[in-house]
């Protein structure tokens, strides 16, 4: 009969519950997808969302809705950064989400060179200004690549070094980061710029966009998801048909971006039906990912943005 831990050992799996309990009430999706993992890279993923949810919410979310100011979600959003950094160094925080967090990063090792750019970017969402090409990149770095990254690390633990591997399956984890996020820029186009006043793709006035605008973002979406998907056979099996379900569930919802006439995006948000969320889960599950058809050129990895100076 296995001892019931104790100490720090109690510690850290109440930390983790903790950040479990954040992608359960938060992220549908996400939360279906990591149960495709093995248990230790699901723990791990939940650790990294859980984290990455707090400082979103704290730009935008609730703590707008309780009435703080630009300036204070922005001390605490400095706080949060210092406090990540400070627990992965010494291996425990105060707060049970962070320490979680750093357990994770301490574990898959990884530290300031992806935490830094998210912290980054999280901030420029609290300024919202137009985007240059160049800027729109590196926020799009901050904000979802280097979380690909995070997961990667999960994904890779305890593997041989191999460089040529790793950089395949970085290139694959940034593309697919970005474009979850590309994603997000519209179908959240509603609130974004409706509410927050924020736009994100330079050279666009998302309240004149055109079918023609939008059908260009989908096709740099869609090279990304093609980038990405050329290395989900690789992956190991404990996060081979997760990465499948997400990549599936995003293709999905760049369809439906696709037949969506681009006027109304400023008024609905897009979703995958839960019925058929299910089915590609399903379908992630029992098979094994195909390689793409095709293979995009070199060129494809950083195609100039609509409206961007090429």
């Amino acid at each position: 009969m296995t001892a019931a831990p104790t100490g720090l050992a109690l510690y850290d799996r109440t930390a983790h519950l903790g950040s479990a309990q954040v992608i359960s009430h938060y992220s549908t999706s996400f939360g279906l997808a990591s149960r495709l993992c093995s248990r230790t890279v699901r723990d791990h993923l939940a650790d990294v969302y859980a984290l990455v949810r707090i400082a979103d919410e704290i730009v935008d979310g609730p703590a707008e809705e309780a009435g703080l100011a630009p300036d204070e979600r922005r001390a605490m959003l400095d706080a949060l950064e210092v406090e990540t950094e400070q627990a992965i160094a010494r291996g425990y925080s105060s707060n049970l989400v962070v320490h979680a967090f750093a357990r994770t990063a301490r574990t898959t090792g990884f530290g300031r060179e992806l935490t830094r750019p998210f912290f980054a970017s999280m901030r420029r969402d609290l300024d919202p200004v137009d985007f240059d090409e160049a800027e729109l990149r590196e926020y799009i770095h901050g904000s979802a690549e280097v979380v690909g990254l995070m997961c990667l690390r999960a994904f890779s633990e305890g593997l041989p070094d191999d460089a040529e591997r790793d950089a395949r399956w970085q290139r694959g984890a940034r593309h697919l980061g970005a474009a979850f996020q590309k994603v997000n820029f519209l179908r959240d186009l509603a609130d974004d710029y409706g509410s927050l006043g924020r736009r994100y793709f330079p050279g666009i006035d998302p309240a004149r966009l055109s079918e023609a605008d939008k059908l260009r973002l989908l096709d740099d979406l869609d090279r990304d998801l093609a980038i990405a998907g050329e290395v989900i056979a690789e992956l190991p099996s404990g996060c081979r048909r997760a990465v499948a379900a997400a990549h599936a569930l995003f293709s999905a919802l760049s369809a439906r971006l696709r037949r969506t006439p681009a006027r109304e995006l400023l008024t609905t948000r897009i979703r995958v039906p839960t019925p058929q969320k299910l089915v590609l889960l399903a379908r992630a599950a029992g098979t094994r990912p195909r390689r793409p058809a095709a293979t995009p050129t070199p060129a494809a990895d950083r195609a100039p943005l609509p409206g961007a100076p090429a």
